[in-house]
């Protein structure tokens, strides 16, 4: 009992307590379930109709593209550019594919199973020619590919198979795994655009209509008073005027990307005279080494040059232009430079060693000797090239060690210009300057032997046995120092975007404009490396007047920094944006000059008559039809305007004031004659109906309005 009275007597204590550790209890709750939030948002790569794109889920298929595209193109490996191109096409798709998947949801639309095997049994789908399971006739074989899928288990759980012949199918089983994906994608969307192509049909009155509007032609005399005859001045325009225009073409001025504007100065560095000079005293001293004997490969390689020294003859293709055109001037132990080439800013050396006549393309089979070891190799080779002397036959040497001996051209460019080990050189040197039906046997240290049979040797030229050194004329660290120091002194007094405006071209800078920029562009103002410089501008933290950091940029040759000057929302752009609204006075000003232009054209009755009136050009006009825009010489611009009108007049008919997009018209119809092209009305409803069905490629623009997508890649990649 005193226990309970106790607990009475403490009860508002307790209850206290107890509401402080279960507000404790939720806000630790609340705090967890925040950053949880905010972590997932910053790995949001985009949404899709409220779908959130994660960034990993997003490179993983990045990732299994570009593993498609190594394996089919064999690539080792995707250059940044190529690599960015990659995350654009896969963006896309995925984008097309969401907006194709939520209207098939809708509407009960979907590709089933079966409807895959059909496919893929038929094999007419030409992403399966695409695919390794062909005939030799190259069309799809269906039972070559069910024999991949059942030895795929088989080969991977395997123990007694190497990983190399694992990763082979993993990669072949990987790409065909694509190749179903994308053929289900392709059907849906197919099946989606057939639905949608049923809704609008051709018919007889239209086909006929189509028929006439393109073989129906007219000659007219023309006179046109062009709006440029009018003076600007001579014509206000009110805001109201321009709102009204504005909501009259509103749909032009709709984005589907937050756009934004900057103002920036962009710094290449550049050489300085002492930089010359030292590069010019140091490629000096290599002209003089090469000159006296040096060691071309050794010299050239401690040049740096952009060119290594070939251990092989090349051809003049396989070089640079600048250098190349420097050979036939050249005689065998001499040399030019250092020249200076200013397209690629480069100095120049380079020493003709020697000249020869070897094929452009050799034509070899191959066996390899078997052997334990390489004496037991040489062995097996001597027994080979003996039994081909005493006129054993090649290709059924080649079948008693299970080797194809299948017939190759190698071919200068596939050689030229890459890094080339010892024994390459020796098989490549071998075999361009064997004969046709010789057969060579090839020690390759360490690797085996091998006898090469040269079967055939085309298109002999010229090779040059050359050494080049090739330097690009670049800044050294105190060049680039003081000129980082220089506008970091000039950011430091100006830091405000009016005071960089105004004081920017007296210290040398030139403040450049960059408007509509989006986040999706790789580069931005077409400077490499600049993303982090794309990050600041699309950051939300950003606001209009901010100036950015100072970025180091390009092939760390650009020193950049920008001013947010605009901020465009997505959606409709408003009708006072400076280049809206430069558009629209524009618009304005034409409506208001075609009203004068067409009251002084009033009262004529003639071509003759309106020829009389200041600033008129006439002129006479032929093969005018309804379906293709009459091209003005005189004004220079294209009239939709003028076509239409001429098209539905008779023989002999007088009309004028018509409104063009550079001039108000007015003609008299000279001719009227039909081209000489029967009808047929199935072939003109198929032509109308692919032209309907191209229109449809639009509503994927409407899709894509409606699904409120997200692009965030600007802050991943």
């Amino acid at each position: 009992m005193a226990t309970l009275q106790k607990i009475r007597n403490k009860g508002k204590f307790l209850i206290g307590v107890v509401g402080l550790a279960l507000f404790a209890f939720i806000a630790e709750e609340f705090v967890r379930s925040l950053t949880y939030t905010q972590t997932e948002s910053r790995q949001r790569v985009g949404e899709i109709y409220g779908e959130k794109i994660n960034v990993q889920e997003f490179n993983s298929m990045v990732e299994e593209y570009t593993d498609v595209i190594k394996f089919t193109q064999g690539l080792s490996s995707l250059t940044d550019d190529q690599l960015s191109m990659m995350r654009d096409q896969v963006w896309q798709s995925l984008v097309n594919e969401k907006l194709i998947q939520h209207e098939c949801k809708k509407l009960g639309i979907t590709v089933t199973d079966a409807e895959m095997q059909d496919i893929i049994s038929k094999g007419r789908n030409p992403m399966l020619a695409q695919t390794p399971f062909r005939t030799q006739q190259g069309t799809f074989d269906v039972n070559a590919l069910k024999q991949f899928l059942s030895q795929y288990n088989e080969v991977m759980t395997n123990p007694e198979l190497g990983s190399e012949i694992k990763e082979q199918y993993n990669q072949m089983n990987n790409y065909w795994k694509f190749i179903e994906k994308t053929i289900r994608q392709q059907t849906l969307a197919q099946k989606y655009q057939n639905l949608l192509g049923s809704l609008l049909v051709s018919n007889p009155v239209a086909a006929q209509a189509n028929f006439d509007g393109r073989t129906n032609e007219s000659e007219i005399l023309m006179a046109a008073l062009p709006f440029s005859s009018v003076a600007d001045d001579k014509v206000t325009v009110e805001d109201s005027e321009l709102k009204a225009k504005y909501e009259e073409l509103k749909e032009l001025f709709r984005s589907e990307q937050e756009t934004r504007d900057v103002k920036y100065i962009d710094i290449k560095v550049t050489a300085s005279e002492a930089d010359k000079a030292n590069l010019q005293k140091e490629m000096e001293g290599y002209a003089q080494a090469l000159a006296e004997g040096a060691d071309p490969a050794k010299t050239v390689r401690e040049a740096a040059s952009q060119i290594p020294y070939s251990a092989l003859p090349v051809s003049a293709k396989s070089l640079p232009h600048d250098i190349a055109e420097q050979l036939d001037s050249i005689s065998v132990g001499s040399q030019v430079g250092p020249f200076v080439h200013e397209h690629d800013n480069t100095i120049n050396v380079v020493r003709l060693l020697g000249k020869v006549s070897l094929p452009d393309s050799v034509e070899v089979r191959q066996i390899a000797a078997p052997g334990a070891d390489m004496a037991a190799a040489e062995l097996t080779a001597d027994s080979i090239m003996g039994a081909l002397a005493a006129g054993a036959n090649f290709d059924t040497i080649a079948k008693r060690y299970d080797q194809p001996a299948t017939k190759t051209w190698i071919v200068s460019n596939q050689y030229e210009g890459q890094a080339m080990d010892e024994n390459n050189r020796k098989f490549i040197n071998t075999i361009t300057n064997a004969a046709v039906g010789t057969n060579n046997k090839i020690v390759l240290d360490g690797q085996g032997v091998i006898i090469a049979q040269v079967t055939d040797r085309r298109n002999i030229i010229t090779k040059y046995d050359v050494a080049v050194i090739k330097r690009a004329i670049d800044f050294s660290k105190e060049t680039y120092g003081k000129a980082y120091n220089d506008f970091s002194s000039f950011l430091a007094g100006n830091a405000k975007v009016e005071d960089i405006e105004a004081n920017a071209a007296q210290a040398g800078y030139n403040v450049q404009t960059r408007n509509n920029m989006t986040s999706t562009e790789h580069n931005v103002v077409n400077v490499r490396s600049t993303r982090d410089a794309l990050r600041w501008i699309f950051n939300e933290d950003t606001k209009v007047g901010d100036v950015s950091p100072l970025y180091e940029c390009g092939e760390n040759d650009h020193l950049l920094v920008l001013m947010l000057t605009g901020v465009h929302k997505k959606g409709y752009l408003p009708w006072d944006d400076e280049q809206i609204r430069t558009f629209l006075t524009s618009e304005v000003q034409k409506d208001k000059k075609a009203a004068l232009l067409q009251e002084k054209m009033a009262a004529a009755k003639s071509i003759a008559d309106i020829a009389k009136i200041e600033g008129a050009v006439t002129d006479t006009i032929k093969h005018i039809n309804f379906t293709n825009n009459a091209f003005i010489s005189k004004v220079g611009a294209s009239e939709p305007a003028l076509s239409g009108s001429v098209s539905k007049a008779a023989k002999g008919d007088f009309k004028s004031g018509i409104k063009g997009k550079s001039a108000v018209y007015a003609y008299q119809v000279l001719d009227q004659k039909k081209n000489d092209v029967k009808y047929d009305q199935k072939q003109e409803e198929r032509t109308l109906q692919q032209s309907i069905s191209r229109a449809l490629s639009g509503a994927t623009n409407e899709l894509y309005q409606k699904a409120d997508i997200k692009d965030n890649r600007y802050i991943f990649f």
